[in-house]
């Protein structure tokens, strides 16, 4: 088995690794740990019997152990903190960069953060509540402090002096920041630039002063979209002054990436978001999440059936336009549900903004429109040759068909724009709300159309 492979057995590897918790084969346990990658020892530990992961994790080198640390479920870190002692605690703390060391006590419940502040030491932890006092949406909540900082008068050999001595404990040293004394950004500098540049060069002559930056209380997912436009491994956050203040690394835009679009994905569903994992939420969290968006939804689909009693009689005499109520309202909700999948994805990329709403209404007319007519037609022929259907019962339907793509797609593309301008979140008006809106919509015009056609 190649362990330092991306494609590791993690269910096959707890097998051994039990097997060889029974021989008491802690050396061999050892030699396989050490060969594997952080995230991966993280995975295994998911699938090992709680029990026995306090003496796996004590058999894991200083270093990697707090790796490890990192990449585990906030379960098992407060129930590896509650078994430590105040030394293992206190390495493990050591070890973490502080973004890491911040999410984990954002994670934990106060007894056991009260713990981990008490093993940090007084530097670390008022870098910690420094970092805790920004909104929890923001770049200031996702940053680290450790970064290399170089004087715009040093020269090449003098930074790369600077760089071997204060980088290794640094999250990153790929991209420097050149500051003064007052902390005030400058500009920034590859390693790449400094190992092809002459040793005598003076930084200030180097470094890069077109850099991209953001202020400590920007959306941290308008951060994220920064480093995927701009291709950055990291990008620097500055106060209102231009002070630096810390640096956000790829990694964590990519926890934040994966965040939002969870989020959004559980919005778009109609559950209320949450921060843990699917086996981590209860079933009665579960509840809690679903059964708002269920009931608010289970009340505005009684429009719909108020609409279709009112016009009780009509169907009583053409009881043949029943049989395609349901075809009408799940096409109207799928039409919607593309068009604001399709603007929501949009907004979020920031390709679209409020003043481009009837841009996207033009576009979205004419997608509708030739959406429309194709399945118009092919109901129709449908209608005429299989269902056996009069012709005018079948332009009855085809027309309201057309229709209703038309509005669903207008509704499904404009909702969200609308959305996000008066400040809600965009995601919440996707398929189930505007699906809801379109049935109603979409029995309106069926009924109209049969009126005027059959007279009914």
């Amino acid at each position: 088995m190649t362990l330092n492979n991306s494609d590791v057995d993690i269910d096959g590897l707890a097998g051994e690794i039990e097997e060889l918790l029974e021989k008491k084969d802690y050396a061999r346990i050892k030699d396989i740990l050490v060969e594997m990658n952080a995230a991966d020892i993280g995975s295994l530990f998911e699938e090992i019997a709680e029990n026995k992961i306090p003496l796996l994790f004590r058999l894991l080198p200083k270093v990697l152990a707090a790796e490890v640390f990192v990449e585990m479920e906030a379960d098992a870190q407060a129930m590896l903190i509650q078994g430590f002692s105040d030394n293992e605690l206190k390495e493990v703390l050591d070890e973490l960069y502080l973004d890491d060391a911040v999410d984990i006590v954002e994670e934990m419940p106060a007894n056991v953060v009260k713990r981990i502040l008490l093993n940090t030491d007084t530097d670390t932890r008022n870098m910690i509540n420094e970092i805790l006092k920004y909104p929890d949406d923001s770049a200031g909540s996702i940053m680290t402090i450790e970064y290399v900082s170089l004087r715009l008068n040093m020269t090449v050999e003098e930074a790369i002096k600077r760089i071997r001595r204060t980088g290794v404990d640094k999250e990153t040293i790929y991209t420097c920041y050149v500051t003064d004394d007052n902390r005030f950004l400058h500009g920034a500098v590859s390693i790449k630039t400094l190992l092809l540049a002459e040793e005598d060069d003076c930084i200030k002559d180097i470094m890069n002063t077109n850099y991209v930056s953001v202020h400590t209380h920007e959306d941290k997912e308008d951060v994220a979209n920064k480093f995927n436009k701009y291709d950055l491994l990291a990008i620097p956050v500055v106060d209102d002054e231009n002070r630096l203040v810390g640096i956000v690394t790829f990694d964590d835009a990519i926890d934040v990436m994966q965040d939002e679009a969870t989020e959004d994905i559980k919005k778009m569903a109609a559950i209320i978001p949450s921060d843990k994992s699917y086996f981590r939420t209860t079933v009665f969290e579960t509840w809690k999440a679903r059964i708002p968006w269920l009931l608010l939804l289970m009340v505005s689909a009684t429009f719909t059936g108020m609409i279709i009693t009112s016009f009780e009689t009509a169907l009583a005499k053409f009881t043949v336009l029943t049989a395609y109520i349901p075809m009408l309202m799940d096409t109207g909700g799928n039409s919607g549900g593309q068009a604001s999948v399709t603007v929501i994805r949009a907004l979020s990329l920031d390709e679209v903004e409020f003043k481009d709403i009837f841009k996207v209404i033009w576009k979205e007319s004419r997608v509708a429109l030739l959406c429309g007519i194709t399945l118009g037609i092919c109901n129709f022929v449908k209608l005429l040759v299989f269902d056996r259907l009069t012709v005018h019962v079948s332009i009855v339907v085809c027309t309201t068909l057309i229709l209703t793509v038309f509005i669903a797609k207008i509704i499904g593309c404009t909702l969200p724009i609308l959305a996000k301008k008066v400040g809600f979140d965009p995601a919440v008006m996707a398929s189930p709300f505007i699906t809801t809106i379109v049935d109603a919509v979409s029995l309106l015009v069926y009924f109209r159309i049969a009126s005027m056609v059959l007279g009914i």
